[in-house]
């Protein structure tokens, strides 16, 4: 496939740990403004406690003012099978578990075993297929754990097969705290889409040693064709220590229209995206290629080719 998908993340994972406290129409207005560059696969946001997670209070208001049902490409994160009853009833027709790969980050992420996890995960996988959602299963920690170290490639592949039976339709590979090289991402996707094929799996890199680029393009060496991104680079998990932002979606879209793919979205707006969530979170936001966009953008997007 001659296409990259961006799967902007901004609204959720983006804005789950910021400061300043994102209202309702903000959010919406921030959501209409990556559509309007091109985007159609948004996590919008999540069903979690609103006393862990502040800023996700109110997305069953923003799913209702995007409007029902909400479109298959915008999804929301699921913890468990309560927040997939409150996904349900809100109208979302796509939902994503988050599976830890190893112990230790289960259970400082949700306060649950690695065996419980893989069941509730399977549950909710399950259960959303039987109501007709479609459901993507994050990896997480899925290269490097910040508590237990190197994540057996062995252990990662069976993970992804248990989540595959459960039935969900995507599997998305995640680098939460930005660890891993292109070297062991790309002997990583190899593996596992010589047993999954590559329509299944995703990419989710964070940029903490700046190698988020990087691994995308290993990753799509290794035929991956999808991958999260967060506008301006917004980002990190608020219960792993030192995950700095994601990657950021303009870099995305910037390297997939260089090297000849398709992606449909529109890099000067882009731009008005970015400047928005600045103005929103209070905070300067920004990728690598920011600079230089800022100064081309009147170009429209349209640049050369690697």
């Amino acid at each position: 496939m001659n296409k990259i998908i961006v799967n902007e993340v901004g609204p959720r994972d983006g804005l789950q740990n910021q400061t300043v406290l994102v209202g309702v129409d903000e959010k919406y207005q921030l959501i209409q403004q990556l559509m309007a560059a091109g985007i159609n696969h948004i996590e919008v946001g999540s069903f979690v406690s609103p006393k862990a997670v502040p800023q996700m209070a109110t997305t069953k208001d923003l799913v209702a003012q995007i409007g029902q049902p909400l479109p298959v490409g915008m999804s929301a994160l699921i913890p468990n099978v309560k927040g997939l009853e409150l996904a349900i009833e809100s109208g979302v027709q796509e939902v994503a578990v988050v599976l830890s790969a190893t112990e230790t980050m289960n259970q400082k992420n949700i306060n649950m075993s690695l065996q419980k996890t893989i069941d509730v995960c399977s549950e909710i996988v399950t259960t959303a297929k039987k109501s007709n959602l479609r459901a993507k299963a994050y990896i997480g920690v899925a290269f490097v754990c910040p508590f237990e170290g190197d994540v057996p490639l062995p252990w990662l592949l069976d993970l992804t097969k248990m989540m595959q039976q459960s039935g969900a339709d995507e599997i998305v590979i995640a680098d939460t705290i930005g660890a891993a090289s292109p070297s062991l991402v790309k002997t990583t996707m190899d593996l596992l889409v010589a047993h999954l094929g590559s329509e299944i799996l995703s990419g989710h890199f964070h940029d903490t040693r700046g190698m988020a680029i990087a691994n995308c393009y290993a990753s799509i060496e290794a035929g991956i064709r999808k991958f999260d991104s967060s506008i301006g680079g917004m980002g990190g998990c608020p219960f792993t220590p030192n995950a700095s932002g994601n990657l950021a979606t303009e870099d995305l879209v910037l390297l997939a229209q260089q090297c000849g793919y398709e992606t449909n979205i529109d890099l000067s707006k882009l731009i008005t995206a970015i400047e928005y969530a600045s103005k929103i979170t209070n905070k300067s936001l920004g990728g690598r290629s920011y600079p230089w966009l800022q100064r081309n953008y009147g170009a429209q997007g349209k640049v050369g080719s690697c």
